[in-house]
């Protein structure tokens, strides 16, 4: 039996378990690893122009820890899932808050120039949770 490759990625907005992307990572097998933060280098944006909403990740050498999820996707798979992510999101080095590294989304700097900080929330799941109200 031949065993799957896979390959790790972390989400941190509309791809989270739960939320509304969430689908893009199930329907090709990926499977949660772990929920964990980044290093204290990033800052958090809330992107403009995204249906659903979708934050931007931006390393910038110092800021906060955001929340996010590792997961495992199919090797087989990775290509037509990066393929499809919309500028300015992209996939990069994500360094954890164990100092490891794991590819990840990321956003391009210019996008971020009119964007809302939301570091200070800790991650999507604590903006949404503000956001609405609760």
């Amino acid at each position: 039996m031949t065993e799957i490759r896979m390959v790790r990625v972390a989400v941190c907005g509309a791809h989270m378990s739960g939320l509304p992307l969430n689908s893009q990572l199930t329907s090709i097998g990926g499977r949660l690893v772990a929920k964990t933060t980044t290093s204290p280098s990033y800052r958090f944006y809330k992107l403009a122009g995204f249906i659903p909403p979708r934050p931007g990740l931006l390393r910038t050498g110092r800021g906060g820890t955001i929340e996010l999820e590792v997961w495992e996707v199919p090797v087989t798979e990775y290509g037509a899932f990066v393929a499809a992510i919309p500028a300015p999101l992209g996939i990069g080095t994500i360094e954890l808050a164990d100092g490891s590294l794991v590819q990840g989304f990321l956003c391009e700097a210019y996008a971020t120039e009119n964007a809302e900080d939301i570091t200070h929330f800790g991650g999507w799941r604590g903006f949404l949770l503000a956001s609405s109200g609760s």
